[in-house]
């Protein structure tokens, strides 16, 4: 299981980014994708998840109407539209997947992303 995030940045409080995970080397329908995100100096908290088929999705209340995440099987990848951007979201952000039978886990990388004027 290999997990790529991209799309993460400096940007200004109030705009938007997407970041991407793309997934690899497993079957991308027999995982929940989630986000995590880990502040500076911070634990790694969960950010937003979705399910195997995409129908349910859930988000920490921290984000709940201003972030989406969504899932393209055809393209193996998961995406964490972020819209109204504050400072305290800067962190670094992590994508996830785990098998809805064995349990079976894998991490990305991280990508930065930094909220700031």
């Amino acid at each position: 299981v290999q997990l790529v995030e991209s799309g993460g940045g400096l940007v200004q409080p109030g705009r938007s980014l997407r970041l991407s995970c793309v997934g690899s080397g497993f079957t991308f329908s027999s995982y929940v994708m989630r986000w995590y995100r880990q502040p500076p100096g911070k634990g790694r908290e969960l950010v937003a998840g979705i399910s195997n088929t995409g129908d349910i999705t859930n988000y920490a209340d921290s984000v709940k109407g201003r972030f989406t995440i969504s899932r393209e099987p055809a393209k193996n990848t998961v995406y964490l539209q972020m819209n109204s951007l504050k400072p305290e979201d800067t962190a670094v952000y992590y994508c996830f997947a785990i098998n809805i039978l064995t349990a079976r886990s894998s991490w990305g990388q991280g990508t930065q992303v930094t909220v700031s004027s």
